[in-house]
């Protein structure tokens, strides 16, 4: 945290202060940070997504068992300037009210969507990286989230597929035994 904070001083000093004399550190770091903080073509993609969506949700508590399905709504905005994604999800889950809040974005230096994950059914943070897939129109993420039945973290895949401008399709995963099984599945429309 302490490094953090001092890259951040260290940052805003650069920026404020282009003209003094730098070393060739300076520079790079002033260039690296530069590059780092600024939005791109990923993060103008993801703002065609802004806007308000309906969508229908279909879940499996187990493989075995019977889906539920439920519908609820969502209104996604970039935020910071344009360098991330918040989604604000309502609706309902086995006639529960559900509230969901989600961000992504695109990290410039490691060249991946980053996305977390908080919501009234729980009281941890879920979080995934993912890269985009051109050839399908989608994000594979692969994450972390925590099991309450073990108390323990397990791993989650999750695909997000850019169907059309109006359309969007969600797919969840866990792994278990080495093999992922779909647990979730939403199809987006956007609000006409």
């Amino acid at each position: 945290m302490k490094y953090l904070l001092l890259s951040a001083a260290l940052l805003c000093l650069l920026l404020h202060h282009p003209a003094q004399a730098q070393s060739a550190d300076e520079q790079a770091a002033q260039k690296a940070w530069m590059e780092y903080m600024t939005p791109g073509p990923m993060h103008q993609m993801l703002a065609k997504a802004d806007g308000d969506w309906t969508y229908e949700m279909t879940s499996w508590m187990s493989p075995t068992a019977p889906p539920t399905k439920s519908t609820g709504n969502s209104t996604n905005r970039m935020i910071l300037g344009g360098r991330y994604q918040e989604s604000k999800i309502t609706g309902t889950v086995m006639d529960m009210p559900f509230e969901g809040l989600g961000n992504m974005g695109y990290d410039n230096a490691k060249k991946v969507f980053v996305s977390s994950w908080v919501d009234n059914m729980g009281t941890g943070i879920a979080y995934m990286e993912g890269k985009w897939d051109d050839a399908t129109k989608s994000i594979h993420f692969t994450g972390k989230m925590l099991d309450p039945m073990t108390g323990k973290d397990c791993e989650v895949k999750q695909n997000v597929y850019m169907v059309d401008e109006n359309t969007q399709k969600m797919e969840m995963f866990t792994v278990t035994d080495g093999k992922d099984v779909k647990t979730m599945e939403l199809t987006m429309k956007r609000k006409q």
